[in-house]
């Protein structure tokens, strides 16, 4: 793993000369500018729906940890574009797929529990759960 970020951006390097040898560098050059600027539009736009989706929790809106984290995915998608190189470009797209992003997750980190969550009662009522003990029978 290390060599892998060692030599990272070398090979980063290596794809962009080779993109501006096989078209031109003015190809090679646009296409690092217009990564760059998809890449700080979706870190724009996912930092401003974060922090919306933030408010509303506090607000008592309950947001699942699911969409978090697709959050999360998107803008390290951006990230991974702003970094010039086409390798980082097909990771961000790997990431911004999200069932090729869901089916890679499970394939290296294996498949993650359902968090716990208690069935609630159609009828409206809300079940908690909890220890008690009686105040009155302590005496």
């Amino acid at each position: 793993m290390r060599l892998f970020i060692t030599l990272l951006p070398w090979l980063e390097l290596f794809t962009l000369i080779e993109l501006g040898i096989k078209t031109s560098a003015l190809t090679a050059i646009a296409y690092v500018f217009v990564t760059l600027v998809l890449g700080l539009a979706i870190l724009q736009r996912q930092g401003q729906g974060m922090f919306e989706r933030l408010r509303q929790s506090q607000e008592g809106r309950l947001v699942g940890p699911q969409l978090l984290l697709d959050d999360m995915a998107l803008g390290l998608a951006g990230v991974l574009l702003v970094i010039p190189g086409l390798i980082s470009d097909f990771a961000a797209l790997v990431v911004v797929i999200g069932p090729l992003r869901r089916r890679l997750a499970s394939w290296i980190f294996g498949v993650q529990p359902e968090p716990y969550a208690p069935d609630r009662d159609p009828t409206g009522h809300v079940t908690i759960e909890g220890q008690y003990s009686r105040v009155d029978e302590e005496k």
